[in-house]
């Protein structure tokens, strides 16, 4: 539509909010409004990383904040002129899909059994899981997050999320697998991966093996054991060592003490025979050993915490392990217990708990004296796995890893230098990657033994005793990808072949979530399948995701794009706050706290919502605050109700000239607001762009709208008065439903339905035209609206505090202001009159007043 065209509005009898994000997600998807143009070159593109929500049941209004606000940015990219690229992804990866389908279907994966095509779960599942093969498993996992990913949809576009629907992607699909295993035999290649056996982190729960990024500390009851270290020196008194994990005696390789405690000296070197078994082990000095904690003598055992594999690898001590990987003591008596009596203290531990055999162990202690002390009662943090509910134990086993810079000091340099490179918004929070990547204290483990996932696209030959030759892996080619070594034959072999002497056996694990989650640029973007769409959305622009997940996700995609490529996967990270409930907690699923969103956008309106998410700032802890969201619907409602205003005045020519002082200067103030909103979403501050439209919207409602009612209508002397009154007020409309449009998409499409053709969506952010700004600034003064705000406020307040309606007609006021005020005042006169329904108003100039005063005669 030109500048010139006749127009008449099509306004709905009673405009409201309910049912408008139905509508419009159809329509949007219909019109594609929000496909990505993908012959656009890549300086007019902007690629969104987009988080890919884990689909294990349903999302909470946590989803619902972070996602609306990445969705601003895509929205207000896209109407500066960008091919906005803005897929969806689905995280099917990790455990907490396997336990849902165990839960969900009530059966459990048996990798040792057949495959069944005809299998299907049972109707009603019982109490005890029901095996089935490693491939039924796995179709089950596609079948429940197929059903996921379908609800998920549904509610983001409930939710408004302007996202290309035909670029979503999964973490586990034919393309994913392809990109995260292209990916990984080239980190193989490069010597960035390897295979080693080595001391690994093990939850016993979910029977695999866990990275130092998926750990927490929680703090746990405990106790300090006095044991008696029996000294072949001759000498009488023993060395006393205090553990919290006595039932680790039988795993002991030494006992340390800090090189400087005076205490231990002499005995550094010399030889201690350990209670209850009685196998001869060396005291050793490391600066770890802390000589004010317990007696300053520690055992070193294989493998009690983290400290003990430092001290086993740096002081080349033997590996004597006895927890199994289900948690238990193993079986067969270890072949290091020599003596009968130790022999006999094992057995009484064979296949015990590690809590059983920790009670049993202390019986043992006080039958032989060798407990010099009740246990000590303590507080102390155990390591967990993220989403366990077990210490984690260590194991030895085998896995693979990806260098990251915790043994490699320049590789380090190189990725806190890639963080220094990023825009953080905010920036503070560059602060904990450069901690995480400061603390790090071993490579990345990325294999995982699981069974819904990325394989690991690795062979082993087998010799001729059929024991698998780790150190000679056979690779597939690149253009054979995916693999499942699991049930594909490696190049140059036969099926029949796996697990027979001289043929081969494929690698079980699959790959950590983070490993493939980690490639969501390459994943998106088509890496390796469609070059031609890769190279224009790659590095992306954005990487919006929350704080708590810098050391995994965000770190791991820089550390897989620097090895790579050599740059950063994005320009910006844009880090999201927690939600928190009323007691001021993180809302999460596995609490149980959290408030599922369905509800609340049907009742508060998607835009409503939304609105409570986009007023929280980035790297902020936010309140859920309902009392939010209604504010919002009414401000839905007031845009749906002062546009029914402006443009039921009737028909008007678009490029009528704005002339009216009061018009211009409120054009003017818009002018300012546009600006800084602008600023303040160029910098990521999508908060501080809606307070600012916020502010001005009210006052424009409350106060221009005022103002300027009679003129619009056609009261007053001049026929131009009309004219300029109603053509700002169609240009402050427009100017204000774009500023919103990120906002309150819904209310801002269907009001410019109501007069424009096409969408609101793909209209240019105002300043980019002459809507406002460059045409209505020169000759406009914003103070002057200023001026007519105070002063109608300060007649309404005469009307209130003399008990009268504003309403009410006054025959006459008086109006105290500064002298040099009054030029500004008479120059809004006769549209304050109007609004204040008084006749005549004097003006008493008086350069003590501090403020505008009214006086009703």
């Amino acid at each position: 539509m030109t500048d010139t065209a006749q127009w008449t509005p099509a306004i709905p009898a009673k405009p409201t909010v309910d049912g408008l994000a139905e509508v419009w997600a159809r329509r949007w998807e219909r019109d594609g409004v929000f496909r990505f143009d993908r012959t656009r070159p890549r300086a007019d593109v902007y690629s969104i990383d987009t988080p890919p929500p884990t689909v294990s049941g349903a999302l909470h209004v946590g989803h619902v904040f972070s996602y609306t606000q990445t969705d601003v940015v895509a929205r207000y990219q896209r109407m500066r002129g960008k091919a906005v690229f803005y897929p969806m992804g689905w995280d099917d990866n990790g455990l907490p899909t396997e336990r849902r389908v165990q839960n969900h279907f009530g059966v459990r994966c048996d990798p040792s059994l057949p495959y069944d095509p005809e299998f299907r779960p049972p109707a009603a599942p019982g109490k005890e899981q029901l095996p089935v093969s490693r491939r039924n498993f796995i179709e089950l996992c596609g079948e429940l997050t197929g059903e996921d990913e379908k609800a998920f949809e549904d509610l983001w576009r409930h939710l408004g999320l302007s996202v290309d629907w035909s670029h979503s992607y999964q973490t586990v699909d034919d393309a994913a697998r392809r990109v995260s295993q292209r990916a990984f035999l080239r980190n193989l290649t490069r010597g960035e991966a390897y295979h080693a056996e080595a001391p690994t982190l093990w939850d016993v729960t979910f029977r695999t093996a866990v990275a130092q990024a998926e750990l927490e500390d929680r703090d746990r009851s405990g106790a300090y054991h006095d044991l008696a270290f029996a000294r072949l020196d001759g000498a009488r008194e023993p060395v006393v060592v205090a553990t919290t994990r006595p039932e680790l005696l039988p795993a002991c390789v030494a006992v340390v003490v800090h090189p400087d405690d005076e205490r231990y000296a002499a005995l550094v070197g010399s030889t201690v025979s350990t209670p209850l078994f009685g196998v001869e082990v060396p005291v050793v000095a490391h600066r770890l050993a802390d000589p004010s904690k317990g007696t300053g003598a520690a055992m070193i055992c294989t493998f009690g915490d983290t400290t003990d594999v430092i001290w086993w690898r740096e002081l080349a001590l033997p590996t004597r392990p006895v927890v199994g990987r289900d948690g238990r003591f193993v079986r067969d008596v270890p072949g290091w217990l020599a003596a009968p009596s130790g022999r006999s203290a094992y057995e009484a531990l064979a296949g015990a708990t590690v809590h059983g055999a920790r009670t049993r162990v202390v019986e043992l202690l006080r039958e032989s004296g060798e407990l010099l002390s009740e246990p000590r009662p303590v507080v102390h943090p155990v390591k967990f796995y993220e989403k366990g509910d077990r210490p984690l134990e260590i194991v030895t086993t085998r896995q693979w890893y990806i260098r990251n810079g915790g043994r490699d000091e320049a590789l380090r340099e190189a990725l806190l230098e890639r963080g220094r490179e990023l825009r953080w918004h905010p920036e503070h929070m560059r602060v904990r990657y450069e901690n995480w990547v400061g603390g790090l204290n071993g490579d990345w483990l990325v294999s995982r033994q699981r069974y819904f996932g990325v394989p690991i696209p690795v062979w082993y030959p087998l010799d001729a005793e059929g024991v698998p030759r780790y150190d000679a892996p056979i690779l597939p080619d690149e253009t054979d990808l995916p693999v499942d070594p699991s049930s594909d034959a490696p190049p140059g072999f036969t099926a029949s072949q796996r697990g027979e002497p001289g043929g081969f056996v494929g690698d079980p694990d699959v790959m950590d979530t983070w490993a493939t989650s980690s490639l969501t640029p390459r994943i998106a973007g088509g890496w390796g399948s469609d070059d031609d769409l890769f190279a224009r959305v790659y590095p992306m622009d954005l990487r919006p995701q929350a704080h708590e997940i810098i050391r995994t996700w965000l770190f791991a995609s820089i550390v897989r794009a620097h090895l790579e490529d050599g740059v950063l996967p994005w320009r910006h990270a844009a880090i999201a706050g927690w939600i928190l409930d009323p007691d001021r907690k993180k809302m999460s699923k596995s609490v149980g706290n959290v408030v599922t969103p369905m509800g609340l956008l049907k009742q508060y309106g998607s835009d409503g919502v939304r609105y409570w998410a986009a007023s929280g700032r980035l790297g902020a802890d936010t309140a859920f605050d309902v009392g939010q969201m209604k504010i919002g619907r009414r401000l839905a409602m007031k845009l749906l109700n002062v546009s029914k205003f402006v443009l039921g005045l009737g028909p008007v020519d678009d490029g009528a000239e704005v002339t009216a002082a009061l018009d211009l200067a409120m054009l003017a103030a818009l002018e300012r607001i546009v600006r800084a909103a602008t600023e303040a979403l160029d910098g990521y501050d999508h908060s501080r762009a809606l307070e600012a439209t916020e502010r001005f919207f009210w006052d424009f409602c409350d106060d221009y709208v005022e103002l300027v009612k009679n003129r619009a209508y056609g009261g007053g002397d001049a026929a131009d008065g009309a004219a300029s009154a109603r053509a700002a007020l169609r240009r402050a409309l427009s100017v204000q439903l774009r500023l919103f449009a990120p906002f309150l998409p819904f209310v801002a499409e269907e009001v410019w339905s109501w007069w424009r053709t096409g969408s609101v969506h793909l209209a240019p952010w105002p300043g980019d035209d002459d809507g406002v700004g460059a045409a209505a600034a020169p000759a406009g003064d914003a103070a002057l609206f200023a001026t007519a705000s105070a002063v109608i406020g300060a007649v309404r307040r005469a009307k209130t505090e003399a008990g009268l309606s504003l309403r009410t007609e006054v025959p006459h006021a008086v109006l105290r202001c500064r002298l040099a005020d009054v030029e500004a005042v008479l120059a809004v006169l006769d549209d304050v009159r109007a609004a204040g329904r008084i006749t005549v108003v004097d003006l008493e100039p008086d350069d003590l007043a501090e403020a505008f005063e009214a006086r009703l005669a």
